[in-house]
């Protein structure tokens, strides 16, 4: 396993930061999108469709709704963004209340739906954040790194009260303390190398908070569906990572939001 995921890692890292920060404009949407479709391939197997043709034509769906939104020029606008803060609005109460409230999004349709507003402002996002150069984008992914980073070491070592046993029994309280210190400080450092000022400096501080915690939303989402799917991982595309989703699955909440609050506060 071990070997299998640093063959993986050693690959896939150069591939994604030659994506992500050597593309610009059609073709870092192209790229991104197609990780989304990935993602969407996975989601439609969360979401209970195991018939291939099905799920290939929900994501040839999918495909042709993120083309159409290039073509309206929707993708570098917030409104998509909106509608994940809706949409995260709803996830939170339904992993606050699993597996309570169940029977509130268990369908498949309900399942189909709320991955169409997980990924495509995800993929809104992304587009967002590189059209305003890219400095943004490099600051979502340490975000998000840095908060499971400090959220792995300090729920090892300190972690007791759990965040949400039945979603996830891994992560506690304490595990979000501390990936939210390595994100503050993550904050404070770009706010120094960005020169934002005491006031810029502020609104870098309060939006990391924010994004930070929906980054965890988004993994206890994802975990939330596969309990409830009764799978280990989103998919086995990555050999000894998981799936597309399994690494992406705090972007989907974090990168909405950033770009979102980024367009009106940074």
């Amino acid at each position: 396993m071990l070997r299998q995921r640093i063959i993986t890692a050693a690959w896939l890292a150069p591939l994604m930061l030659a994506g992500l920060f050597g593309l610009a404009g059609g073709a870092f949407a192209a790229f991104t999108g197609v990780i989304v479709l990935l993602a969407a391939w996975e989601w439609t197997n969360l979401a209970g469709v195991t018939v291939a043709s099905r799920r290939l034509m929900l994501v040839t769906g999918l495909a042709l709704l993120m083309a159409l939104l290039w073509w309206l020029g929707a993708a570098l606008a917030a409104w998509p963004l909106w509608i994940a803060v809706a949409g995260w609005a709803i996830n939170l109460y339904w992993v606050v209340h699993y597996p309570a409230k169940s029977d509130q999004w268990g369908s498949t349709i309900a399942r189909l739906a709320m991955g169409l507003w997980v990924l495509l402002p995800a993929w809104v996002g992304f587009n967002v954040l590189r059209d305003m150069g890219g400095v943004w984008l490099l600051y979502v992914l340490l975000l998000v790194w840095g908060a499971d980073i400090g959220a792995y070491f300090s729920g090892r070592a300190w972690g007791r009260r759990k965040l949400s046993p039945a979603v996830s029994p891994g992560k506690s309280w304490e595990g979000v303390l501390g990936g939210l210190a390595v994100t503050l400080s993550l904050a404070v450092v770009f706010a120094v190398w960005q020169r934002l000022g005491a006031v810029g400096g502020l609104g870098l501080v309060l939006t990391t908070v924010a994004v930070t915690l929906v980054s965890v939303l988004g993994d206890l989402l994802e975990s939330m569906l596969k309990r409830f799917r009764g799978i280990k991982d989103s998919s086995n595309l990555l050999p000894g990572h998981g799936g597309v989703l399994d690494r992406i699955d705090s972007l989907t909440a974090a990168v909405p939001l950033l770009a979102l609050l980024s367009l009106g506060v940074l």
